[in-house]
């Protein structure tokens, strides 16, 4: 090992190196960047790395490998298997002559040329050599010893998933008093969009790209760290550095800038060769060979695949078709068994519902695996994406669910045709899911729009849904907090909103079947079980039951809160007590027994349940046995009843929490009502004014000055009344703070942000008179008439 390219200063030190069991989350490791390789180990062995890159690779089945070595030495490089014979020998030729592009080892790295790039540092690198791995790098000139660091790492070894060790530097501080280099990386959507649609790819990767980059001189003894064996420092850069992926994607874009978006995409370390004329392919690549021979940079033989159609990027399937889904991801769906217990067989739908029902024999038939099979062939075959074509007006679908939202952006080819070219969906905030339904469309529009909006900035979009956000947003004379802000946001975009009957019905049902929308629509008259109900049980629902016996007789409540907050109540009075004498405990387990019945035909499957009886809740969970001979019917059908759920949780509430339910039973217990009876529901409202609300006192009138002279008085000169004390002058300077004088004229700000006309006596009666005489609708009452005119401007 020639020492004469080293630089080295004895330290006194004595330092044990040793794999910690589990590597710390806060030291830069290899696989923690961008590029996310297993490059740290020895190249020459086969074992060390693998076969293809998980980042960018192709579909390994439709390739095939071609050894341009000796049997001592083989150079294999993998092309595409379902190549002509004549693109396969100019391909396999071409290779031939730019073998010296490739690196099967260290010693094949001459480096890129400093004239493209160098990295230079205001922080460290990170690696984590053992004797040998240390031994390795400094032979081939990694590394270099040094003397009297400024800044000095330690190293830390990790252990990899084969047991082998992983080399890493601990450059925490020296990172953290780097500037961040700010060099953008591509957009991973629009570099995919950029590579589908082509007959022909060629997927290549550097080989330990990091170390084809030299360090910038003056800054390579920052990178310093130490060792049992000495101090060095990396004449390369290196994994851990807080910017080497920038510098890399800087140098690759340097020297690919003419040809990238028209023959060769860059991501980092990864390149992909496109041509959209197979016969173009070999010219675009031996365009791309001598580019990399000039400036010597070099490929990892391993990671490389040429002239196939498809391949992974980034994490999609592209290809001439489109963006296809990946089968990796959908190996489950593949592996899929079919069903062989009645709850596997719940989870399945058409024909197989059939076999749910009490009067049919549980035999799985010929008719009900090709439902199965069908069911598995439509969940493996979603969209093919596409990009966009420029000049023709995007599609922009938007879906709303109680708890999810979702879109879908298409736009129509030539023939007319709808193509998918992105789809999205969230899970609301609990704290969304509590706006109004326009308001969740103007949510999911705004959220559309920005995880889109490398899309619809350069395009038309028309948008498509149930209702429509941007009248609600543009239409309104005022808007405050969050819907200005959606405003604003939506300003730039130019979209267009389209109503679902002037767009084909297929595409509508196909959107919609895919993000179904929980509004009660009716679905097929003739679908085999009601059963399916329960199917999609909801989360989040509370129950609260409650008995009451006393001497007018006895009756029970129930009170059901969706997730949403809306409430259910149930008041039932119990009119056999004179045949069927009845117990409080009888009574509390006709409360709960009623309370899971309703949750049963709302379709409820998982529900928190609270009562105050501790005695019904002990027995139910089975902690308490039921001896009283009264109570075992009840129990035992109880049981019934809970066996169909999925998840019952039962709590004992404060008697607070439990007044709701307590005053539906006192109230069903206290009424007889006759038999030919008609009750209709009871509905509580809550009253926020008094009644006389919109009543003009005359006393105010004995002045001659109208109800707002005071504040009017106040905002114009800032004057108190004559006769007002302390506690007066502070409560007109808070009723005044939602009063604003407009020229000379009066206004109260509204809680929606609109300003709203005062009205003297005069001006009211005359306002009052026209509204109640038909011309804002029908004749109303006082409260009505009084919220009308505030709502048509007036105060």
């Amino acid at each position: 090992m020639d020492l004469s390219i080293f630089e080295y200063l004895p330290v006194s030190c004595d330092v044990t190196l040793s794999a910690p069991s589990s590597p710390t989350s806060q030291i830069f490791d290899i696989d923690d960047e961008i590029a996310q390789h297993d490059s740290d180990e020895d190249s020459s062995s086969a074992s060390d790395l693998d076969p293809i890159d998980q980042r960018v690779s192709p579909a390994i089945r439709d390739t095939e490998i071609v050894d341009f070595g000796t049997e001592d030495q083989p150079r294999e490089l993998r092309i595409g298997s379902d190549l002509s014979t004549d693109e396969r020998d100019g391909l396999v030729q071409l290779l031939r002559s730019y073998l010296d592009v490739f690196a099967w080892s260290y010693e094949d790295m001459p480096g890129l040329d400093p004239s493209i790039v160098q990295h230079r540092l205001p922080f460290l690198p990170h690696a984590r050599p053992v004797k040998e791995e240390i031994q390795k790098q400094l032979s081939v000139g990694f590394l270099s010893m040094v003397e009297y660091p400024k800044w000095l790492a330690n190293v830390v070894p990790v252990p990899k998933k084969d047991d082998k060790m992983r080399v890493c530097v601990d450059f925490r501080d020296l990172n953290k008093a780097s500037p961040k280099d700010d060099f953008p990386l591509p957009h991973i959507n629009m570099l995919v969009n950029s590579t589908t649609g082509h007959s022909m790819l060629s997927f290549m990767d550097g080989f330990f790209e990091y170390s084809q980059i030299l360090m910038a001189p003056e800054d390579m003894e920052k990178t310093s760290f130490i060792t049992e064996w000495g101090t060095y420092c990396y004449r390369v850069m290196s994994f851990g550095l807080k910017n080497a992926g920038a510098t890399y994607q800087r140098a690759a874009t340097t020297l690919f800038h003419d040809m990238m978006h028209r023959d060769v995409e860059v991501y980092v370390d990864d390149m992909i060769v496109k041509s959209r004329d197979r016969s173009d392919h070999l010219a675009a690549l031996e365009r791309f060979f001598e580019r990399i021979r000039q400036f010597r940079l070099r490929l990892n033989p391993k990671k490389c695949t040429f002239g196939v159609t498809s391949g992974k990027l980034l994490g999609y399937m592209v290809s001439g078709r489109g963006i296809e889904v990946d089968l990796d991801k959908i190996r489950a769906i593949l592996d899929m068994p079919a069903p062989r217990t009645e709850r596997e067989v719940r989870d399945i739908c058409e024909p197989i519902f059939l076999l749910l029902r009490k009067s049919q024999p549980t035999v799985w038939d010929d008719q009900c695996q090709r439902a199965f099979e069908r069911i598995r062939d439509y969940l493996l075959s979603p969209p093919v994406l596409a990009p966009p074509t420029p000049g023709c007006p995007l599609l922009l679908y938007l879906s709303v669910l109680d708890i999810a939202l979702g879109c879908m952006l298409a736009q129509l080819d030539d023939l007319g045709k709808e193509q998918a070219i992105y789809y999205l969906s969230k899970r609301m905030l609990d704290y969304e899911t509590r706006y109004v339904m326009i308001e969740r469309y103007c949510l999911t529009l705004v959220w559309a729009t920005r995880r889109l909006r490398h899309y619809i900035t350069e395009y038309s979009v028309h948008l498509i849904s149930r209702l429509d956000p941007l009248r609600y947003l543009f239409d309104r004379p005022a808007l405050v907090g969050r819907l200005m802000r959606w405003l604003v946001l939506l300003t730039e975009f130019d979209i267009h909103y389209v109503t679902q009957k002037s767009v084909r019905g297929s595409i509508v049902a196909d959107h919609l079947a895919s993000l179904p929308v929980s509004d009660g629509r009716a679905i097929d008259d003739d679908f085999p079980d009601e059963d399916v109900a329960a199917m999609t049980s909801l989360s989040g629902w509370r129950m609260y039951f409650d008995g009451t016996a006393n001497h007018s007789g006895y009756g029970i409540g129930v009170l059901l809160i969706s997730p949403h907050g809306d409430h259910i109540p149930r008041s039932i009075r119990l009119a056999f007590s004179d045949r069927h004498p009845a117990t409080n405990n009888i009574v509390e387990y006709e409360a709960c027994i009623l309370g899971l019945e309703i949750a049963l035909e709302l379709g409820i499957r998982q529900v928190e349940v609270f009562g105050d009886s501790n005695l019904v809740l002990r027995q139910i969970q089975g902690e308490w046995k039921t001896r009283d001979a009264k109570l075992k019917p009840y129990h035992a059908y109880l049981e019934l009843l809970v066996r169909r759920f999925d998840d019952l949780e039962y709590k004992h509430p404060p008697r607070a929490q439990n007044q709701f339910v307590d005053a539906l039973a006192t109230l069903a217990s206290m009424i007889d009502i006759p038999a030919d009876a008609t009750v209709r529901p009871l509905l509580i409202e809550s009253r926020s004014v008094p009644a006389y609300y919109c009543l003009i006192d005359e006393a105010e009138l004995d002045d001659g000055l109208p109800w707002y002279h005071d504040i009017y008085h106040f905002l114009r000169l800032g004057a108190y009344p004559k006769a007002a004390t302390a506690k007066d002058k502070r409560a007109l300077r808070q009723l005044a703070a939602r009063f604003v004088i407009c020229g000379e004229t009066l206004y109260r700000r509204s809680a929606d942000g609109m300003l709203l006309l005062c009205l003297d006596r005069t001006s009211a009666d005359r306002v009052m008179r026209e509204v109640h005489t038909g011309v804002y609708g029908p004749h109303m009452g006082g409260h009505m008439l009084a919220r009308k005119i505030m709502r048509t401007g007036y105060f």
